[in-house]
């Protein structure tokens, strides 16, 4: 167990962090999945799913959730699910 107050801050920021972090990363797959999901569908439910995935993608890079070579990377992919 940590000895300084300031250690027992250190580690509830780090479990506030986590938290925040896993949920926004969830976030992100649920819509990837979502995007995937409407490969056959009609083109505009197509396009507001994917703007919604690439909002959230810039978000969290932007944050530093994720590297910005990875976001371009994922970007990239769902173009192919909506052309």
């Amino acid at each position: 167990m940590a000895n300084k107050k300031a250690s027992l801050k250190s580690i509830r920021q780090a479990a506030v962090r986590t938290r925040s972090n896993t949920s926004a990363l969830s976030r992100l797959k649920t819509l990837a999945k979502k995007v995937a999901a409407l490969a056959g569908a009609e083109p505009e439910k197509r396009r507001e799913a994917a703007i919604r995935y690439v909002s959230a993608m810039d978000k969290a890079q932007k944050v530093g959730l994720i590297h910005a070579h990875k976001s371009a990377r994922c970007k990239s992919i769902m173009a192919a699910y909506i052309f």
